[in-house]
């Protein structure tokens, strides 16, 4: 450690509440702690210059799952446990507009949209013969019918009508999101150290030992929110999944608005700025893009561009301006990994590519939790 008694008195001494992670389930877990303990000292760690992983780099989807997405869910999940995962997300999303503000964060509830390809008959088919299942168990979170079948008014090619509508849905701008919660909890006094990899956490019964790539102190306790990047901490059944990301230059007379789910949710698209956002594709290599490099693929890139061309901006011409990836935390359950590790260790990870919905909430119970 090259620090100084300044630098070590003010950022490092009598630390009651570290944090592994400034994304939106550490920064709501560092206000929910200051709500409840106005005078703790609490610390946040981040890997990146920017929150590292999905906070910062996801589609701002604020969506609780499109019906093939549900359906799946109840392949491998009791009804119950799916009806909960659903209030869960609505009630994150709650706490999140609660938070920040549907104005601050540009959140707008213009619908969203499922549709399949030309060639899927099948999925199709099997969603639209249990849609009335899946809206009757929907029916005690919304108390309405969630999916309808509806048109395609947006010259979408090569797809299978009736698309699949969803009034509940919405969307959110990422950036204005993330500024505003960084703002909050900078102006309640907790402190952020970016640029600092964890490597080594040691729980001592009074106290975790917490070794940096920059430094080592203690601390009473800590609490992981490190979602795609888990394993590094050795917690089980989280596995890092790549999303691959792009976004068009500006459109003129874009006529898409809302949220979309393609091809069972492994693709999605929304309209931000008069241009199109797209991702996914992870299903083209599942295996490959079980990884936490921020990197890119033509194999996945080409062909979110042969869907722009062939699908989505049949008509129209486009350019790509940005390309990027982000990392989600997933395993065989959609829940939520929210536990003790150790005395004075606990996480709140694996958000299942759910971030936006949930993360708020998952934070504020693995706040709870460290303080029990």
């Amino acid at each position: 450690m090259n620090l100084s008694y300044w630098e070590y008195q003010s950022w490092l001494s009598n630390i009651d509440y570290t944090i592994v992670g400034s994304g939106i389930v550490g920064l709501n877990a560092a206000l929910q702690l200051k709500e409840k303990y106005p005078a703790a000292r609490i610390l946040i760690l981040e890997r990146g210059f920017l929150p590292n992983g999905a906070s910062t780099k996801n589609a701002g989807f604020a969506c609780f799952g499109s019906l093939s997405e549900i359906l799946d869910d109840l392949e491998s999940h009791s009804e119950e446990m799916v009806v909960n995962l659903v209030r869960k997300r609505i009630k994150g999303l709650e706490l999140l507009r609660k938070t920040i503000g549907d104005k601050t964060m540009d959140y707008h509830i213009w619908g969203g949209y499922e549709f399949f390809p030309e060639s899927d008959e099948k999925t199709q088919a099997h969603c639209i013969s249990r849609m009335h299942i899946v809206n009757k168990l929907l029916h005690r979170v919304f108390n309405e019918k969630v999916f309808i079948p509806c048109g395609n008014r947006f010259n979408f090619k090569n797809i299978r009508e009736p698309l699949i509508f969803n009034k509940f849905e919405g969307q959110i701008n990422t950036g204005k999101m993330m500024e505003a919660l960084l703002h909050k909890v900078q102006k309640a006094g907790i402190k952020i150290l970016n640029n600092i990899m964890v490597e080594e956490i040691t729980d001592g019964g009074n106290s975790v030992e917490v070794k940096t790539n920059q430094f080592e102190f203690n601390t009473k306790k800590l609490l992981i929110a490190s979602n795609g990047f888990a394993s590094k901490f050795g917690i089980p059944n989280v596995k890092p999944a790549r999303a691959q990301v792009l976004v068009t230059k500006p459109i003129k007379n874009l006529q898409i608005k809302g949220t979309f789910h393609l091809d069972k949710g492994y693709y999605y698209f929304r309209n931000i700025d008069g241009r199109i956002l797209f991702g996914g594709g992870r299903n083209l290599d599942l295996k490959g893009e079980e990884t936490t490099e921020m990197t890119q693929t033509a194999l996945i890139q080409d062909k979110l561009e042969e869907l722009l061309k062939t699908t989505i901006l049949p008509d129209t011409l486009f350019e790509i301006d940005q390309r990027w990836s982000g990392i989600m935390g997933v395993g065989e359950t959609k829940e939520p990994i929210i536990k003790h590790l150790s005395p004075n260790v606990v996480c709140g990870v694996r958000l299942g590519g759910m971030g936006v919905a949930i993360g708020s909430l998952t934070g504020r119970e693995m706040a709870d939790l460290a303080t029990n």
